[in-house]
């Protein structure tokens, strides 16, 4: 008997936090699995809008330089998420574009870096201390600079 009251506990728990993962008002059954299901149908529109919107986008980089990192720049209120992305590994590359980040003085405050088939980088940085104003074209500009220095000094070598 013990048992099967551990079970029911067990999917009331897993209701509520159910519930309380989808925002749903009810503590019925039924309805917040309705809410879970409607919440997911809601969460899969939101995943094909984004892939419909990133394969509509067009890279940040030349026609002739189809082989360069694809670069975006969010402005944040005291900042910018700059994410770098290649479909091959780039050795060397984190070092570049960390220099051009010196170079315009921009701290940063965390990063994700991902070098091994492919190249992707997510970086949170901050630029309130700065006395020169710098914006996300700055920015894109400043990295766009770095991969194609980048990409020169590999193709040398």
């Amino acid at each position: 008997m013990g048992s099967k009251e551990q079970k029911k506990a067990l999917l009331n728990q897993q209701l509520e936090q159910l519930g309380s993962i989808t925002n749903s008002p009810s503590v019925n059954k039924t309805s917040i699995i309705v809410h879970a299901s409607k919440y997911i149908e809601e969460l899969k529109e939101r995943i094909d809008k984004l892939n419909e919107d990133a394969s509509t986008s067009q890279p940040s980089h030349d026609d002739n330089e189809d082989s360069l990192p694809e670069v975006t720049v969010e402005t944040l209120e005291k900042g910018f998420i700059i994410n770098v992305f290649s479909k091959t590994n780039c050795p060397g590359l984190l070092v570049s574009i960390l220099e051009a980040f010196e170079e315009l003085g921009l701290e940063l405050l965390d990063a994700r870096v991902s070098c091994s088939d492919s190249f992707r980088l997510e970086a949170v940085s901050d630029n309130e201390g700065q006395i020169e104003r710098v914006d996300a074209q700055m920015v894109k500009q400043a990295v766009l600079e770095a991969i194609r220095n980048w990409n020169q000094h590999k193709e040398q070598d």
